[in-house]
């Protein structure tokens, strides 16, 4: 039974840092369209954006913390975030306002399909701690989602 609740918080332990990196690669790259975006809707998503990326770095800690508190290691480097990531890098400044609206909502939408899976290994792992900041994790994530694709309408 331990071997079970071992192999299930080393489970939930994983996902954990692929969520820190996650959310490290898209604070990259919500910063990155914040400074490049153009266009007649400059003003709004600049700021969008801005408050979007402060948004996800503010949940970096409070991840990596977690991974801590489980006593396990976190992510160590750029090399480590970039292996574990499931957000793909994006270094075309060039994108229009709306191609990078698509991509972050895509790349939030990733995120709280990760944060729902999540559930069940936090239930296996009988981490109930976890299991409460999931639900939080999520529903910034959707609210991220909903301004997104509510630009795109």
């Amino acid at each position: 039974m331990a071997n079970t609740k071992d192999n299930s918080k080393a489970a939930l332990v994983a996902e954990l840092n692929g969520l820190l990196a996650d959310h490290f690669a898209l604070y990259i790259k919500t910063k990155n369209f914040h400074w490049h975006v153009k266009g007649p809707r400059f003003h709004d998503l600049h700021l969008l954006f801005d408050a979007q990326a402060t948004a996800v770095q503010g949940q970096i800690d409070v991840i990596a913390e977690r991974v801590r508190k489980l006593d396990a290691d976190t992510l160590t480097s750029v090399g480590s975030v970039a292996k574990a990531s499931a957000i793909k890098d994006q270094d075309k400044t060039s994108l229009s306002a709306e191609e990078m609206i698509a991509e972050l909502m895509a790349d939030n939408q990733a995120v709280v399909a990760r944060l729902k899976a999540m559930k069940d290994l936090t239930e296996e792992a009988g981490d109930n701690a976890t299991d409460g900041l999931v639900d939080d994790w999520t529903d910034m994530a959707e609210e991220r989602v909903w301004f997104l694709r509510s630009l795109l309408a």
